[in-house]
């Protein structure tokens, strides 16, 4: 199972980037997936979450409002539109899935794949 995340690089305060995330090795449809960041010396953060279906989307307060989670179950693929980008946003972004059905998405436990990382930094 692998989970590749793309999409980070330097953006300026205010700016867009969208994090894509493939899923291979198995489907993911049926379980609910998510994205975390870890900022350098901190612990890892949920950042967004969403349900099998994609009709119920959950968010941290910190990036409610600007980022967008959704996901394409046919291709396998997660997204992370993230917009009005903060230099606080700067971090290593983790795209995960879960492997059994979970009612929490906020939770790191709740994950049972992960993917390598890609960095994002904002700049100011």
């Amino acid at each position: 199972v692998q989970l590749q995340a793309s999409g980070g690089g330097l953006v300026q305060a205010g700016g867009s980037l969208r994090l894509s995330c493939a899923a291979s090795g198995r489907t993911f449809s049926n379980y609910g997936m998510g994205w975390f960041r870890q900022a350098p010396g901190k612990e890892r953060m949920f950042v967004a979450g969403i349900r099998w279906t994609g009709s119920s989307t959950y968010y941290s307060d910190s990036v409610k409002g600007r980022f967008t989670i959704s996901r394409d179950n046919a291709k396998n693929m997660v997204y992370l539109q993230m917009n009005s980008l903060k230099p606080e946003d700067t971090a290593v972004y983790y795209c995960s899935a879960q492997g059994r059905p979970s009612m929490v998405l906020t939770a790191t436990g709740e994950y049972s794949y992960w993917g390598q990382g890609t960095q994002v930094t904002v700049s100011s």
